[in-house]
């Protein structure tokens, strides 16, 4: 399958997810996106600093997005949780989730009518299934 698939089928196809898109672990390269939904070089930079931080919750980068925000496609997201693999951000009713596998970083937004709860397992089970193929 390719990348744009687990995007537009994984990811968008489950009706929890509303944009979403994969790009590299080293954030050199964005694999998928879904149209329109464009991550900055700065903001995956960003998220890369906070996901491979080893202190979760007093490191700079973890302080960083916990006083000023995630920040994912121009838009500004409070950040909720950072936890091993992952990372959670609301904005009002909408939210996103971001967890890092092996080689990639998986970013799944959400709209205002969907789950919390079910976006996450969405796109916490499509890394899941990535790392158990050795991405």
């Amino acid at each position: 399958m390719s990348w744009q698939a687990y995007v537009d089928s994984s990811l968008v196809g489950s009706g929890h997810i509303d944009k979403a898109a994969i790009v590299s672990a080293a954030g050199d390269s964005t694999w998928a996106a879904t149209p329109g939904f464009t991550v900055s070089p700065s903001e995956i930079t960003s998220i890369i600093a906070i996901l491979n931080e080893a202190d979760k919750s007093n490191g700079p980068a973890a302080t960083k997005a916990f006083a000023e925000g995630i920040h994912v496609g121009g838009e500004r997201y409070v950040a909720t949780r950072n936890e091993d693999r992952h990372v959670y951000g609301r904005q009002g009713r909408t939210g996103i989730c971001i967890v890092k596998t092996k080689q990639a970083i998986l970013i799944g937004h959400y709209g205002e009518n969907a789950q919390a709860g079910n976006a996450t397992q969405t796109v916490e089970a499509l890394a899941d299934y990535l790392i158990g193929l050795g991405y």
